[in-house]
């Protein structure tokens, strides 16, 4: 279920070249979720790690989170 999010999230993400040759990578569903590094491929990597952060974060907060769903008392039992 995080995985899927966090995947889901990252596919949504939108890159930029900057005029100083850095990149910056954002996902615009989820606000203040940012990332800016030398090559796209680190730009990418930062980016997860923010992501991976703002939700733990959001989770502890317990803040509401964008296209995610907690599982049901229901559904844990059953599967577990």
């Amino acid at each position: 279920m995080l995985t899927d999010f966090i995947g889901k999230q990252l596919n949504n993400a939108k890159y930029k070249l900057l005029k100083d040759k850095t990149y910056f990578g954002e996902i615009p569903e989820v606000r203040g979720v940012w990332a800016n590094a030398k090559t796209l491929e680190s730009c990418r990597k930062e980016l997860q790690e923010v992501l991976e952060d703002w939700l733990i974060l959001s989770i502890k907060s317990d803040k509401k989170i964008p296209g995610f769903r907690f599982p049901t008392t229901s559904f844990l039992l059953k599967n577990a």
